[in-house]
């Protein structure tokens, strides 16, 4: 990708990395200034840094983009028990600004091998910039569905319920079927997602409705047929 031009460029500091091709060395960020042996030795609290820093910047694009992944669960009232990256949704159109954006402000931006995503570094944790969930590309539609949260004190877009255990669902696969990850999000999340509708979206799929047989027989949702959730 080539980097764009952008009157409202963020500010440039030195050490800004090219956007590389999977199996380079990617040089570590400069972190405006920040250095890595500043971060908190709290690993939530890093991967929250991150995430503040990063969507301070797409904010700063005016490109549209939403949080999503543990984090977007923490914004949504869950635990503060993190994963190990930062996860952002952004549209296939809008990946050569966006990383043109990081870049400009000093981020380690590459592609890996996986052709749905970007890869950076900020604050050496692991930022994924994805622009395919489940196969299917991020559209406006789904980032306008996103809601105005507060992370960490940093307001920004962040998934809505439905479309976040939407994502997550859909993935699930003979390959990769790991309903012990996403079953405290479900727990978590019940009240503001729409079942219904992720019944009729994906009630079909053998995995997905393992799954929510498994969520109702822990009378976390209601069975099928019952209106509301509990």
């Amino acid at each position: 990708m080539t980097q764009p031009a952008d009157d409202h460029a963020l500010d440039q500091r030195a050490g800004v990395s090219e956007l590389r091709v999977a199996g380079q060395t990617v040089p570590g960020p400069s972190g405006g200034g920040v250095r890595e042996e500043d971060l908190p030795l709290d690993r939530n609290q890093a991967i929250l840094q991150a995430a503040k820093q990063v969507g301070a910047l797409l904010k700063r694009t005016g490109l549209p983009f939403a949080l999503a992944g543990s984090v977007a669960v923490y914004a949504h009232g869950g635990t503060q028990n993190l994963q190990h990256d930062v996860d952002f949704c952004i549209r296939p159109d809008d990946a050569e600004a966006v990383a043109g954006a990081l870049r400009e402000a000093g981020l380690g931006v590459y592609t890996p091998p996986e052709d749905w995503l970007l890869k950076a570094d900020c604050l050496g944790q692991q930022v994924d910039l994805i622009f395919e969930l489940a196969h299917e590309p991020v559209t406006s539609g789904l980032l306008g569905r996103a809601e105005e949260r507060s992370v960490d004190s940093v307001l920004m877009p962040v998934l809505c319920p439905t479309d976040l255990l939407r994502g997550l669902l859909a993935a699930f696969s003979e390959h990769h079927c790991d309903f012990g990850a996403v079953l405290p999000i479900a727990r978590t999340l019940r009240e503001k997602v729409d079942w219904a509708g992720l019944r009729r979206d994906l009630g079909a799929d053998p995995m997905p409705a393992a799954f929510f047989y498994v969520l109702e027989r822990l009378e976390i949702i209601p069975t099928t047929g019952e209106e509301g959730p509990r």
